[in-house]
């Protein structure tokens, strides 16, 4: 079921295929990410999977492709 007041785009092409991790970097260096991280308190007090850094991408991923799904955002 579609959202309230949501419109089919007019073309086939999603904001994903134009926008990947790598326009992500370049926009947001990972020392500036880092950076941000620490100033907030968030560092990781573990080495895991996911690292803080990349949980941070994939933040501003779904901020940028609201309209799909977890899946699509890591795709």
């Amino acid at each position: 079921m579609p959202r309230v007041g949501w419109k089919k785009p007019g073309t086939e092409r999603r904001l994903s295929d134009l926008v990947s991790v790598g326009v992500l970097t370049r926009v947001f260096p990972p020392e500036l990410v880092d950076e941000v991280i620490a100033d907030v308190g968030r560092t990781e007090q573990r080495h895991r999977s996911l690292p803080a850094r990349v949980m941070a991408y994939f933040a501003i991923g779904m901020a940028l492709y609201s309209e799909g799904s977890y899946e699509d955002v890591l795709a």
